[in-house]
Order: structure tokens, then C-alpha cells, then sequence
């Protein structure tokens, strides 16, 4: 069907009279008929604005009393008049003070009287004019709430957890931070939808990993779905620092007067060696997937080196296999909002998400595709399922080529060894430049031209088997499609989007919360290569995910690397490549060594999902003729830039 925009240029709101005047004959709940989606039928200038301090039940900053979080409520004034109870929209963030929401980093503003003034995002506007509630949760140790900062542990989750409870009449709140008169939310019927990008994300994931009765859906973009991966990929560390460093960065001032116990656990807990530790397992929302009982409607950047695709894959397939209910988009994008990218669809989707969700409306978004995936830049394509049906795991294997690190991929497996030294100074960019060429950094192995597309479609593993000739070293290995293409540049500092001067509108607005919000469109790039899907490991974890060991030199070590989901077709004509290497420059720290590595190709492949399985493989082969060498470099985007260690909006 086709796609209703919801955007408007700003202009003065409609008085309160006429707006109650509307909302007592047009309400949600449509007189002739079953409503197919809420109106903008109440007042947002003249809607309740509170504040409400939640008790978690813990003492996180030890100073003897419960921890209370802050709660910024906007609510219409109208349904509470008339009795009527109402759904909420929750965003729990640590970010309203410390950072902002949003391309235009915008924070959380107050009145004289310490109620809510600006909400960011356009969440509120839109929403709260069409009968639901906005509330925006400071997380523990962040802004105007007690506590202390544990990135994604039972303080993070707790905080938000509680304002659930306390809507479902189970927790305390208070009209103050520091009082004790008890408030109530009569006002709403507790169902409640939780939404945002990066942590917002991650606390909606464990959140719904609880199991909470009256969350009944949440849509985290761009989230993280254990906290490890976000540090480590199997021991091998992508930052430089800790999820101290990450607490220490959103912490109140106050937090940060109390917090040093919570400070030191984050360190002790974390170690660098890249082993699991409990810290870990209390921060792995996977686990729990069974526990969810919301609706999951996902969304991600496949080019997203912040909260990169691991994220999602993993916390789709337990979902999955958990039976829940789930909605997928997947950009070209970085990391980025969809609010970004496809806004017009995005608040259409959104909105009819919510009003089924939460509103039960049969509007039929249940029984549209479950996917939808951007191919170009700007252009999107749907998937009835994701994966689709018929994509089934297909090993891929490398052999020697006629030039050293030069190889061919194919369904035969090889037999002989290709050896590379690490080289840090590299990235996965510059491998992918010179993979029809040897170098002494890389092992490239290449198919022939492809006679038909190839769909690539899920999380992808490679096992390797390699012989070090140090004591210590960290592997990569990225899936390429080599051939010309417009793409996204995910590498830029906007990660794939530009950010323009003129604004739209989503929404109402007031003096001091406007809905208008710049316009943004594609930044592209002409690339020869891209890497669509990437995995990185310590080698010493070769036993073990869990706790790594110094290596012998000189012994062949057997290890699978994990690989970012992702959904890529290369197309006809096009040449799907591996790469295993060392460290990739930016992406992954380098081990304490610089290490020779020989490849054992008869032990080494690499398990693709692709749409058809190995028989599409071998179609997409049938009749293709092996490229002549080149002496041309490829070219993708450029190395991309610093990877930020906060899971944020600042790109």
C-alpha cells in the first residue's frame, strides 16, 4: 500500500478548546467501526507535564537508601478527564543530560518547577497528540536520578524495569526525589512500548529480557545484545578501554562523587585479557531470550562499527527460536537512526507498529513482509521472511591460487597452506585494494565472476586453522564483493547520511519543545570492493570463548570467527571474496606480538547462509570463467574512522 507521510511545516498550534473540543467526538476509539490508527486529537501544548521519582529497590551508590530514578512524563490531559487510560512510550536513556538524543545532540530541558520543558527526539510530539503517554526514564546515575552507572547490568536494567512496574501498579513513586509522598499512574491501562537507539537500545533488550509483565514491545535500534561482544570479539579486544571508561563518561556529577566501588568492579570485572567473567554473563541479554514476552520490532545499520551486526544477529536467532513475534529493517548505514535515513516511512511504520502494539489495532502491519532491507542507497527491497526461506548454510572453501595469497573460493576444499605476517598499520580497506594481488599482510581467496546474484543472508562463521610463530595473535577474516557499486559511505563522519539545514515537522510543537527536526539525505561513494561482513578472534581463545592461553609457536591452532550478519547480494558479473588476515587497523587492538601466520587450507572454511544454499553457489559459478590477474586496485570506502567506544549518536 502506499506510504502516508506524516510530516508537516510548522505552523500555530490549534487552541486548547478546539482540541477538546475534537477529542470528544474523534478519540482513538473510533465511534463506527474498528480504528485503524490513532489521530492527532489531543492537545500537546496543553498536556500534563510531570515528574516522578521511581524506587528501584537497590542501593547501587551504598549511601543507605533505595535508589530512585528520575521519570519526565508527557501525557495528553484529555483521556484522564474522561476516564480513559492510555499506552506509553518509554525511552530509558543515559543520555539526557550528559550527551543528547539525536542527530542534533538535543538534551532534556526543565521549568522553573522542574517539569520537563523539552523531550527530545519526536517521539512525544507525535505521539502523545494521539493518545498515548511519552515517558523519558534517566537511567540510574545519569541527570536527575540516584545511583550509579553499570553499563548494562542490574542497575541499567533495574531502572527502567521499575518505571514498568511502577506503570503496572507493582513499585513506588514519588512526587519528589527526596520526599515521601507517593504518587500513582492511574492514568494509564500499563502497556507500554520501549524504544531508542544504542544503550536506549541495549536497556530496551534487557529489559524485555526480564520478562516483564506490560512491556509488550520494543523497538531497539541499533542495540547491543550482550555487553561482551561490545568490548571483545572472542578475546579479542575492539577498544582500548573498559566499561568503566563508559560509566565514568554518562555519570552525574553526584554519581561521580559515590560511585567508585561500582567504578572498581567495572574494572576488576573486565579484564583486558578478553576472558568471560561473571560481569559478562550478568550483561548477556541472549541468555535470557527465552524470558521475552514482547514484540520485537529490530532495527540496524549493516555497516555499523559502533554496535556492530553481531548484535543483532545473535539476539534475532534466539528471539527466533523463542517464537516471538519479530519485525526487521536493515540499512546500508552505519550507525545511524532510521528517523535518519527513511524518515517519512519510518514514523508511517512506527506509528502503525505502536497502535497495533499497543493499542491493538488491526491496521494489518502484522501480516506485511518481515523484512525490509536497503540494497542502494535510498532504495529497499522486502523479505516475507529473515532470513528467507530457503537459505541454508553453505561451506565455502579456499585453495592455492597461481599467485602466493591469491587463492580461489569454491565448494572443493584445497589443500596446501598460505602464510601472512600481521601488519597493524593495515585494514580490512587496504586488504580489499590489493586482493588480486600478493601481499605478505593478507590470504585472499576469490571466486570467478558470478553468472547470476548471490544472496547472502544471516550470521556467517570461518573456521581457520593456523600455525603462529609468536606466542600471541588476533585473526580477521571479511567477506568482499568485489565489483563497481554505489553505496552508502558508512566510513564518513556521518556514517552513510548528510545532515542539511532545512527542517521537517513530525508533530506538534511548543515554545520550548519544537517537532521540526533538519533534513537529512544519502552521502554515497563509488566503490570497486565491499566489505559486507566481517569477524575478528584472539587465537589464544582457540579452546575456549571463555579464557584464552599463550600460544606454542610453531603449532597449528583450529578457531571459528564469528561474522556480522548481514543480508548482500553481489551481483551477476560481480566476485565474492574471503580474506583472512591480522589485525584490522581501527576495528580490532593489535596482540602484544607481531606474528607470521600459516594458513592449513585443508582445515580452514568458511560457512555462508546463502538464499538457495550450495546449489545456488554453484548456479551462480556454472559457465563464469576465472578472472585474469589485475593489476588495478580496487577501491572502497576509506579506512573508516576511529570506532567511538560509546554507544551513542555522535558520529
Amino acid at each position: 500500500m502506499p506510504k502516508r507521510t506524516r510530516f508537516t511545516i510548522w505552523r500555530p498550534l490549534a487552541t486548547a478548546a478546539v482540541a477538546a473540543l475534537l477529542a470528544a467526538f474523534l478519540t482513538p476509539v473510533a465511534a463506527h467501526g474498528a480504528p485503524q490508527e490513532s489521530r492527532p486529537v489531543y492537545s500537546y501544548e496543553n498536556a500534563i507535564r510531570e515528574s516522578v521519582w521511581v524506587d528501584t529497590g537497590l542501593d547501587g551508590d551504598g549511601d543507605g537508601k533505595n535508589d530512585r530514578v528520575a521519570v519526565d512524563i508527557v501525557r495528553p490531559r484529555e483521556p484522564a478527564a474522561q476516564g480513559r487510560r492510555i499506552p506509553v512510550v518509554m525511552d530509558a536513556s543515559p543520555y539526557y543530560s550528559c550527551c543528547g538524543r539525536g542527530n542534533e545532540n538535543q538534551l532534556k530541558t526543565y521549568d522553573a518547577s522542574g517539569h520537563v520543558v523539552q523531550m527530545p527526539l519526536f517521539y512525544d510530539n507525535f505521539f502523545v497528540p494521539r493518545g498515548y503517554a511519552f515517558v523519558g526514564v534517566d537511567l540510574a546515575g545519569t541527570n536527575r536520578s540516584d545511583g550509579c552507572v553499570d553499563v548494562g547490568g542490574r542497575s541499567d536494567i533495574q531502572s527502567a524495569k521499575a518505571v514498568i512496574d511502577w506503570l503496572n501498579g507493582r513499585a513506588k513513586g514519588y512526587t519528589t526525589r527526596t520526599g515521601d509522598v507517593r504518587t500513582k499512574a492511574t492514568w494509564t491501562n500499563g502497556r507500554t512500548g520501549m524504544i531508542g537507539k544504542s544503550w536506549d537500545a541495549t536497556i530496551a533488550n534487557g529489559v524485555a529480557a526480564t520478562g516483564v509483565k506490560g512491556l509488550k514491545t520494543i523497538v531497539p535500534i541499533s542495540g547491543i545484545s550482550s555487553w561482551y561482544d561490545y568490548y571483545f570479539a572472542k578475546g579479542a579486544p575492539l577498544y582500548d578501554s573498559g566499561p568503566d571508561w563508559l560509566s565514568d563518561y554518562v555519570d552525574s556529577p553526584d554519581a561521580r562523587a559515590k560511585c567508585a566501588a561500582v567504578q572498581r568492579k567495572l574494572v576488576d570485572g573486565a579484564p583486558r585479557t578478553g576472558d568471560w567473567t561473571p560481569l559478562w554473563t550478568e550483561r548477556d541479554y541472549v541468555k535470557d531470550a527465552s524470558k521475552v514476552r514482547a514484540s520485537v520490532f529490530l532495527v540496524h545499520g549493516m555497516q555499523d562499527l559502533n554496535v556492530r551486526t553481531k548484535h543483532f544477529g545473535q539476539w534475532w536467532d534466539a528471539l527466533a527460536k523463542n517464537g516471538v513475534h519479530r519485525k526487521i529493517w536493515l540499512s546500508q548505514t552505519g550507525h545511524v537512526d532510521p528517523f535518519d535515513y527513511r524518515r517519512a516511512s519510518w514514523v508511517d511504520t512506527l506509528h502503525r507498529w505502536f497502535d497495533h502494539e499497543l493499542l491493538g489495532y488491526d491496521n494489518g502491519i502484522d501480516r506485511e513482509p518481515m523484512a525490509d532491507i536497503e540494497r542502494h542507497p535510498d532504495q529497499w527491497v522486502t523479505s516475507t521472511l529473515w532470513p528467507p526461506q530457503g537459505t541454508a548454510t553453505t561451506t565455502l572453501r579456499p585453495a592455492r591460487g597461481t599467485q602466493a595469497g591469491v587463492g580461489t573460493l569454491g565448494l572443493r576444499a584445497g589443500t596446501g597452506t598460505e602464510t601472512f605476517t600481521d601488519d597493524p598499520r593495515l585494514s580490512e580497506t587496504d586488504w580489499a585494494a590489493h586482493l588480486d594481488e600478493s601481499t605478505g599482510s593478507k590470504a585472499g581467496f576469490i571466486t570467478p565472476p558470478l553468472s547470476r546474484d548471490l544472496r547472502v543472508s544471516g550470521s556467517s562463521t570461518v573456521t581457520v586453522t593456523v600455525t603462529p610463530t609468536t606466542s600471541s595473535a588476533h585473526l580477521s577474516a571479511v567477506l568482499v564483493d568485489l565489483g563497481p557499486d554505489t553505496i552508502r559511505d558508512y566510513a564518513d563522519a556521518g556514517e552513510g547520511v548528510t545532515t542539511l539545514t532545512d527542517r521537517t515537522c513530525w508533530g506538534a510543537s511548543t515554545a520550548g519543545d519544537s517537532s521540526c527536526f533538519k533534513v537529512t539525505q544519502a552521502k554515497k561513494t563509488d566503490v570497486t570492493a565491499t566489505v559486507f561482513s566481517r569477524g575478528w578472534a584472539d587465537l589464544g581463545h582457540y579452546a575456549s570463548d571463555r579464557k584464552g592461553v599463550a600460544l606454542t609457536p610453531g603449532k597449528a591452532y583450529p578457531i571459528t570467527l564469528d561474522l556480522a550478519a548481514t543480508d548482500h547480494v553481489v551481483p551477476k558479473g560481480h566476485r565474492l571474496a574471503l580474506i583472512v588476515a591480522g589485525t584490522d587497523k581501527d576495528l580490532i587492538d593489535p596482540p602484544s606480538s607481531t606474528p607470521t601466520l600459516t594458513v592449513d587450507l585443508s582445515r580452514t572454511a568458511a560457512h555462508v547462509p546463502l538464499v538457495g544454499g550450495a546449489a545456488a553457489f554453484a548456479r551462480a559459478l556454472a559457465g563464469s570463467r576465472a578472472a585474469a590477474a589485475s593489476a588495478t586496485t580496487a577501491h572502497g570506502v576509506r579506512t573508516p574512522h576511529a570506532v567511538r567506544r560509546v554507544p551513542g549518536d555522535g558520529r
